[in-house]
């Protein structure tokens, strides 16, 4: 149904207010417990965490891999690319702000129906032309416009904190394959050494047997073992090839290419990076700031909240208004007082709406924004357990890792007595062997306990959401 009304009333409607709900943010929200904005259970410090969060292990080949990482890494070129969608699809929204403007010309050749004019002969073959200008324009009477736009701009931030998101996790994945190439790296030197003294085991073994002073039973033992320790090297070695491949992917290049792609320093890389200082993991309010899904959740609901409006628009006239202006007429009266034409209209028009399906998409939208507010409290009671998980599991690592710094220092005072013991001819060679695997074995384990404790610091940093920063 059609209905014309004057033009005041077009200015008089272009004065409401955007329908639908205006976003404040969610007050009621998890986020702004007092226990969200406080400090966390196992933190040793509560400065901020840095935005280079991986320079404090002072590794330059390490600070190289994670730039190139940002420049080739193909889950960001992905993120990026999505970013760019949503910014298009924002200026396509602002664009309806604009006036639409059309223009045509549209020359021609014929011979019009004399019968169709009235005249009894034929009429003369002749140039015609047909040119103009259409202006349209929508007012923005209830905000339908300007919510899309709201929207849209809503969903274009919330890319860029999934871009963001993406940020952190090459950052992290990218440290955690370098540290799990030297890591591995130590563990091999280790397993290694195990090797080599379990084989002087076995020769004296061996040797002891041959003399008469020794039992069959005690080769087949040492034999046994050296196969045990020459059994745990094979894994070492995959799991120290598959970092690398991994690496090499993060940065950009195929698996094959790791000896061209990856620096001598990564490749060769057996010490265990460690930090020289606590982690600083901040405030819980820094965290809720800081990272990027929480940011997402947030942006989505208010791009959720906007789309109420959207909806709830339909519910109104959508009015528009038209201008063109032209000539027309035969070629060789082009310009003429009398080609000209103009027009105005329609001035005003609408559609009455189909208020139970419009309501019903209200309600649906209502629905959809009451979902964003929950997966938005859900993002953040994940964040900070994450965080409190992450440091717990640090900080008893840490507890274990000084036990076993103890024993390891414990069975390298053994080891130096007993060869002490051995050069002034106090005890048999079987005893030195017999320190230096108790030794093996410990610094096999502390290696272990190295290798964890740079793992769970990584979970730690990716847990607080730095590295995002641009």
């Amino acid at each position: 149904m059609l209905k014309k009304i004057p033009l005041f009333a077009i200015l008089a409607l272009a004065g409401c207010a955007a329908v639908g709900p205006d976003y404040q943010g969610p007050a009621d929200s998890k986020v702004n417990s007092s226990a969200a904005q406080g400090g966390f259970l196992e933190a040793k410090s509560e400065q901020a965490l840095p935005k280079n969060w991986w320079q404090l292990y002072h590794e330059p080949a390490l600070n190289q891999l994670v730039e190139q990482a940002f420049t080739a890494n193909t889950d960001l070129r992905q993120a990026a690319a999505n970013l760019a969608r949503t910014r298009a699809l924002l200026g396509e929204a602002q664009s309806l702000q604009s006036p639409n403007i059309s223009m045509n010309l549209a020359p021609g050749y014929g011979r019009p129906s004399a019968a169709a004019k009235g005249l009894p002969k034929a009429l003369d073959d002749d140039f015609s032309y047909d040119t103009g200008v259409s202006v349209a324009y929508q007012f923005d009477l209830v905000g339908k416009i300007s919510r899309g736009i709201e929207a849209s701009q809503a969903d274009s931030e919330a890319a860029k904190a999934a871009y963001d998101l993406v940020r952190v996790s090459v950052a992290g994945e990218t440290t955690r394959a370098f540290a799990d190439i030297c890591s591995s790296g130590r563990q091999l030197q280790v397993a290694e050494q195990s090797v080599s003294l379990q084989k002087q085991s076995l020769s004296l073994d061996e040797k002891l047997f041959k003399a008469g002073r020794g039992t069959s039973l005690d080769v087949v033992r040492s034999r046994g073992l050296l196969a045990q320790l020459q059994a745990a090297l094979p894994p070492l070695q995959a799991q120290r090839r598959i970092a690398m491949y991994r690496l090499a992917v993060l940065t950009g290049h195929v698996p094959e290419a790791i000896e061209s792609a990856l620096p001598a320093a990564v490749l060769q890389c057996s010490t265990t990076p460690q930090l020289s200082s606590t982690i600083p993991s901040g405030k819980g309010s820094d965290l809720l700031r800081r990272r990027p899904d929480i940011r997402q959740a947030e942006r989505s609901l208010a791009a959720a909240t906007a789309r109420i409006g959207v909806v709830t628009a339909d519910l109104y006239p959508s009015i528009s208004l038209g201008l063109s202006a032209g000539s027309t007429g035969p070629l060789d009266q082009f310009g003429d007082s009398n080609t000209m034409r103009w027009g105005i209209g329609p001035l005003i028009s609408w559609t009455i709406p189909n208020t139970g399906a419009t309501r019903a998409r209200i309600a649906a939208a209502t629905a959809g924004a009451d979902g964003a507010l929950a997966k938005f409290d859900a993002t953040v009671l994940t964040a900070l357990r994450e965080v409190e998980s992450a440091l717990t599991v640090y900080a008893r690592e840490l507890d274990r890792n000084a036990a076993l710094i103890s024993a390891h220092n414990a069975s390298s005072e053994a080891a130096r007595q007993a060869q002490q013991l051995y050069k002034t001819g106090k005890t048999s060679y079987l005893t030195v062997l017999d320190a230096n695997r108790s030794l093996a074995s410990a610094s096999s384990a502390l290696a272990s306990s190295n290798a964890a404790l740079t793992s769970n610091q990584i979970a730690v940093f990716m847990a607080l959401g730095g590295g995002w920063e641009e």
